[in-house]
């Protein structure tokens, strides 16, 4: 991969989830490259060197367009037209095999709502960072707007605690 990426110096090194931040410096400084992320990072996980902020619907290094995963700016997936894909961090992911949204237990509609909107996108490939699993096919994004999303055990652990949450929101 090295010797690949060499020969092609990538120009920018784009992070699209706070906590996946590891070695955006590592690559800003071998290949002179832009890094752009986050406008929020975790205390104990901060880039080491400085990223320009990127937002949903910015135009981005490379003809990437930035998207919104519906979550709250926690990520921000793009689209890469002249590949036909679309990258994710965490939004989607890889569990044995199969393409999964990832839980969002406050609120599962929106997330799946805006990622459908997607699907207008010309697009063949969607990569994900999680699972065994990286590179998927459309047909793939499609069915996993189609099923429940996966939880993690530290997630279902968690939903207990959204009980009082989830009758704040039902109407009086």
């Amino acid at each position: 991969m090295w010797e690949w990426l060499d020969r092609r110096p990538p120009t920018a090194a784009v992070v699209l989830k706070p906590d996946h931040v590891r070695d955006v410096g590592y690559f800003a400084r071998r290949y002179g490259a832009r890094a752009l992320g986050p406008r929020r990072f975790f205390r104990d996980d901060l880039p080491d060197v400085p990223l320009e902020p990127v937002y949903p619907g910015m135009d981005l290094p490379g003809n990437l367009l930035a998207l919104d995963d519906g979550r709250g700016g926690g990520e921000t997936p793009v689209w890469v037209p002249g590949a036909r894909a679309l990258v994710f961090a965490d939004a989607l992911t890889d569990q044995d095999g199969t393409l999964r949204l990832w839980s969002t237990p406050w609120d599962e509609e929106t997330p799946r709502r805006i990622l459908a909107r997607w699907l207008q996108l010309p697009f063949d490939v969607v990569v994900v960072s999680h699972g065994m699993r990286a590179v998927y096919d459309r047909s793939a994004y499609e069915r996993a707007l189609e099923q429940p999303p996966w939880q993690s055990d530290q997630l279902k652990a968690w939903l207990p605690n959204l009980a009082r949450y989830h009758g704040l929101l039902q109407p009086s």
